[in-house]
């Protein structure tokens, strides 16, 4: 599964890494154990609206609840669910009514145009069971959830880690530590996205063995780039030489959550490449411009056009198969008043 860089919490085209066998009832059960904090299991309950005691069979993984119920937990005991899907992913969050939050229409946002039966692969479930989630038939239990969440994304841990403690969550933690690792990689070598898209394709992976120049004369960049970007996504355990060949371990995220300043600067480097390209562009390259004046009402209308185009790309590239192409996509709107 490999996806395009967003401007809110970027990922790099990586493949799924939901085949790993990520224990998700394990995950599920730890994640409800942190939402229970120091209270007693019986406090929680009643502090839920039960009568019964459910909590025990929850964080033992005997039986789970459903996401809506768990993020419902969530929103009582003080979470701010809506801030947390919102920085975790730029789709609208899920909507709530009453303390419970619609999953399916979040589901579905973040899916975008990926065949249900890709999805569904990748989580390890049946279509049947994602068409059912995905449409609101039925509501996913947590550990599912999880499940749907990693096979769109590849990027459970940063969710959890917005609802609760990651260190709460074992299962989950060094996985997270290797992401945020990871994360500072394209920002001290912006390159090594482009390195590592070149990696990625077939006619990468037919060579019998790495060369630099290869992926120099892909790219159009000088070899020692290319070196270096190879060194800092080892250094981070991005990549690993296996039969003489890079392959990938872990994807490469880009936060942008962090300093404005070192977003500027990613941003300045790729429009850049885009400014440089203009005088030499290829037969396939597209450029376009418009100055425009409309109303206000329209502004936000293609505001919001191109929000919902660029989620699209990234959905169409998260479902590609073969790679084949390495290609850089820049979107500008700007104001000037």
């Amino acid at each position: 599964m490999r996806r395009i860089a967003d401007v809110r919490a970027k990922p790099g085209n990586s493949r799924s890494k939901v085949s790993r066998g990520e224990p998700f009832e394990q995950i599920a059960a730890q994640v409800l154990r942190a939402l229970r904090g120091k209270r007693s299991q019986r406090a929680f309950a009643r502090r839920l609206g039960y009568r019964a005691n459910p909590i025990t069979d929850w964080e033992h993984g005997r039986r789970f609840p459903t996401a809506v119920e768990t993020l419902r937990a969530a929103h009582v005991i003080g979470v701010n669910v809506t801030r947390a899907f919102s920085e975790f992913h730029a789709a609208p969050p899920p909507p709530c009514s009453a303390g419970r939050f619609a999953v399916a229409p979040w589901l579905s946002a973040i899916r975008g145009t990926t065949p249900i039966a890709h999805v569904a692969a990748r989580a390890g479930c049946s279509r049947f069971a994602m068409a059912r989630w995905l449409s609101a038939c039925a509501q996913p239990r947590l550990p599912d959830f999880f499940r749907c969440v990693d096979a769109c994304t590849d990027r459970l841990p940063d969710l959890v880690a917005a609802l609760v403690p990651i260190e709460a969550v074992p299962s989950l933690l060094a996985r997270y530590r290797a992401m945020r690792a990871a994360r500072r990689v394209a920002f001290d070598a912006p390159w090594t996205e482009a390195v590592l898209r070149v990696l990625e394709i077939q006619a990468y992976r037919a060579r019998r063995t790495h060369d630099d120049d290869f992926v120099a004369q892909r790219l159009g960049i000088p070899v020692e780039v290319v070196s270096a970007a190879l060194q800092h996504l080892e250094a981070a355990a991005v990549i690993r030489l296996d039969n003489r060949l890079w392959r990938q371990d872990r994807p490469l995220t880009v936060d942008t959550r962090g300093a404005p300043g070192d977003l500027s600067e990613l941003l300045r480097h790729w429009n850049a490449i885009g400014h440089d390209r203009i005088a030499k562009r290829h037969p396939s390259d597209f450029f376009a411009y418009n100055v425009m004046s409309c109303s206000l009402a329209d502004y936000e209308r293609i505001r919001d056009l191109l929000r919902r185009t660029f989620r699209e790309i990234q959905s169409i590239v998260a479902a590609s198969e073969p790679s084949e192409r390495v290609a850089l996509l820049n979107l500008q709107l700007l104001e000037f008043d």
